[in-house]
């Protein structure tokens, strides 16, 4: 019987050290050198001092910050330890709130913090993840209504890299300045501006701030009618 046990035994032995020790710390040990940031945490420091994580969201209080995605995550209650109290974004007690659809506590919470953002910004629309909590409670971000590409003269592809409605906002083109940054830099940077960018950004809207630029922008092929001008 131990002469047809002891394959498995060791078949079960080899892949437990394998896929349970080996794999892992490869991939540990070679996120850590391509990834060095992420595999930190995506730590955020201010002044050498460690204040934060770019995957952590933070209960904004001041008028001058953004607004938060709220967080349903709680903590032990310091008067009564058979109690929860709410701390948002408790990275050591990640959770939702588990309310449903139908729940009138989870309805009247966020039709209380959507008149509250309405009558902070009337003409504002209130995106939905805006007052709902995600499934963790410590996501930071916030799906945004559009993004403002501002291309000067280093173009950021902002199309490509999200659905969000994209604007690009454009000072002036940069056809006599490129030449400064050397022959090879200046040429790369103006193909990326002249002919890369009006085809990537083709069909959004695009804001200047004077005719002639508008004019420059015509000539790169873009439409005359998706361009505005900002009175600056």
């Amino acid at each position: 019987m131990l002469r047809e046990i002891r394959p498995a035994i060791l078949v079960l032995v080899l892949l437990t050290a394998i896929t349970g020790l080996a794999y892992p710390l490869a991939m540990t040990a070679i996120a850590g050198v391509i990834f060095p940031k992420q595999a930190q945490g995506s730590l955020i420091e201010k002044d050498g001092k460690v204040i934060g994580s770019a995957l952590i969201g933070q209960e904004f209080k001041e008028d001058k910050y953004f607004h938060g995605r709220p967080s349903a995550t709680v903590a032990p209650d310091p008067n009564d330890s058979s109690k929860t109290v709410p701390a948002p974004y408790n990275a050591a007690n990640s959770g939702g709130s588990n309310l449903g659809p139908t729940s009138k506590a989870l309805n009247d919470r966020v039709k209380e913090d959507v008149e509250k953002l309405k009558a902070e910004n009337p003409p504002a629309s209130v995106p939905v993840d805006l007052v709902t909590t995600s499934g963790s409670g410590l996501d930071p971000d916030i799906s945004p209504d559009a993004v403002v590409d501002t291309q000067n003269g280093v173009p950021f592809f902002a199309s490509l890299v999200t659905s969000a409605p994209t604007v690009v906002l454009v000072h002036h083109c940069h056809r006599e300045q490129w030449p400064v940054a050397g022959r090879l830099l200046g040429r790369f940077g103006w193909f990326l501006e002249s002919k890369v960018a009006p085809r990537v950004h083709r069909g959004a809207p695009y804001v200047t701030v004077s005719e002639a630029s508008k004019r420059d922008l015509v000539a790169l092929g873009v439409d005359g009618h998706q361009i505005g001008r900002a009175h600056v």
